[in-house]
């Protein structure tokens, strides 16, 4: 009896020795993506792409049909005030990685435009560009607003303080010819503004963000709302000052109500990281964003995610590479 419970206890503790080796050997590292608030399409693919490059100790080899992302990794979506806070964080050192605007991710890494009274973000470096952000202008039906032009005197949210969309926003109206003094500005995220228009008061709101964006596919479906085309001579200006704009469709359909394309603009939606992240771990990283496991994910988790493509990863970059992404490319021939 004695002897068949040493068998038991030395069994055991070999059995735990031999995890804790395994756990040894393949250590576990944490990973946070900043994306931008629950309500718009940053989130939900934040979410696709940590699924996609997290292999945690003990998960089913990806040759046996498990994980295909890096081996001990934990990747995280973390909601965020978007493009503006996550460089900052990134930079802070309190994310390892985020997703931006390709405007603000060239101003930041630069010194220049929304950054030119900061220090540059000089260390901040590209993974990939992921997919055009459509520019979205929503107005209440019933509010009068048939272009830029008529939100003068109304009531607007130009999304919260660190978010691309702000900045956009504060081009748009720019170019149109009007000042957040014309209006009465507000400062929300897309879904407390649709809140507000439900309520009647809100008469607009900007976001920027991939189509269908969850917060104005719900607003849609209860109340009567229109996208305003944003377009004309306000629209050529904004292309020829800012390279990183260009035209782009919503097309008709994408929100219940939507009879017609609408013609707007889009920036890139870019994932940067910190030149300080190890480069075999940014390798392995764009690795598993690019393998056949995670083409599976994309085209059945989002709208979106079908235009995250390979081959446009290198399109559209303002700021360096990260050496670990740029090693990859050139093994796949994207970069030179």
């Amino acid at each position: 009896m004695m002897f068949n419970r040493f068998k038991l206890l030395t069994g055991l503790a070999l059995a735990i020795g031999l995890a804790a080796g395994a756990t040894t050997a393949q250590e576990m590292a944490f990973f946070r993506i900043g994306t931008g608030g629950t309500a718009g399409t940053y989130y939900p693919i934040g979410g696709l792409i940590a699924n996609a490059i997290s292999n945690p100790p003990g998960s089913r080899p990806c040759e046996e049909g498990g994980s295909c992302g890096v081996p001990g990794l934990v990747a995280t979506a973390v909601a965020s005030n978007g493009s503006v806070g996550n460089i900052n964080a990134i930079m802070g050192g309190s994310l390892e990685s985020g997703f931006s605007q390709a405007d603000v991710a060239t101003w930041a890494q630069t010194g220049t435009g929304l950054w030119e009274d900061q220090p540059p973000a000089d260390k901040l470096r590209m993974i990939a560009n992921l997919y055009p952000e459509s520019l979205h202008l929503v107005a209440r039906a019933d509010a009068g607003i048939e272009s830029v032009a008529d939100l003068k005197g109304k009531r607007v949210s130009l999304d919260e303080p660190g978010s691309g969309t702000l900045v956009d926003a504060r081009i748009v109206l720019e170019a149109f010819g009007l000042s957040e003094s014309d209006i009465t500005p507000e400062f929300l995220k897309p879904d407390q503004a649709a809140d507000r228009m439900r309520d009647g008061a809100m008469d607009a709101f900007f976001f920027v963000g991939g189509y269908p964006a969850g917060a104005i596919a719900e607003l849609a479906s209860q109340h009567k709302v229109k996208l305003i085309p944003i377009v004309g001579e306000g629209a050529d200006k904004i292309r020829a000052q800012y390279s990183f704009f260009a035209t782009d469709t919503v097309p008709a359909g994408t929100y219940e109500g939507q009879a017609t394309d609408v013609q707007t603009l889009s920036v890139g939606a870019q994932w940067v990281t910190s030149a300080d992240q190890p480069e075999e771990l940014i390798y392995n990283i764009t690795k598993a964003l690019w393998n056949d496991n995670t083409r599976k994910m994309f085209d059945a988790g989002h709208a979106k995610g079908k235009l995250i493509r390979a081959e446009n990863a290198t399109a559209g970059v303002g700021i360096p590479f990260h050496p670990g992404a740029e090693k990859y490319y050139k093994e796949i021939g994207a970069l030179k």
